[in-house]
């Protein structure tokens, strides 16, 4: 079995109090060490074709969702978002959580944290809707909002026309 990043350094500070600092400590060391893995698995990705992810975008009441239609056998690493964040799955997906990988079926809604990238493998269809709170209603200026590296969202590099053609509902 093998231990999580955030399970190997609790192991270094047992007998240790556990204080609000080295909690958040120990949670930044485990999201670093994720997020360098995550990034490993997305630049072997970005070797090979590109699979079209058919990405629409929602804008209502100070909120946007962006959700994108993946087929069985995608492999995929999401955006690193600046804000805390809602993701709606709905289909069959093996997803990295702050519990490791857990594959999830059926509808479900989970919470990510600013500074965390994920990765998944679609076993059947899945939508995967994230939802952030942003003042945009500009798909661009809320993309360069909220998410490093905003220029390899798949809305810059595999349909760079996606904005002339983009029609929003606010």
């Amino acid at each position: 079995m093998t231990l999580s990043p955030l399970r190997l350094a609790l192991g270094a500070h047992l007998g240790q109090v556990l204080t609000p600092e080295l909690a958040a400590q120990l949670e930044a060391q485990a999201l670093a060490a994720d997020t360098a893995l995550v990034q490993r698995l997305e630049d072997h990705i970005l070797q090979g074709p590109q699979v079209d992810l058919r990405t629409t975008h929602r804008f209502m009441g100070g909120m946007y969702a962006r959700t994108i239609a993946l087929d069985a056998g995608t492999t995929l690493t999401g955006a690193i978002h600046t804000t805390d964040h809602l993701n709606i799955v709905d289909g069959d997906i093996s997803v990295t959580t702050d519990d490791g990988v857990v594959r999830l079926t059926g509808r479900h809604v989970l919470a990510t944290k600013a500074g965390m990238k994920r990765a998944g493998y679609a076993h059947g269809p899945t939508a995967w809707t994230t939802v952030c709170k942003t003042e945009h209603t500009d798909l661009a200026l809320a993309e360069q909002a909220l998410v490093q590296d905003a220029e390899r969202l798949q809305t810059r590099t595999l349909q760079p026309d996606h904005y002339a053609n983009l029609a929003l509902e606010n």
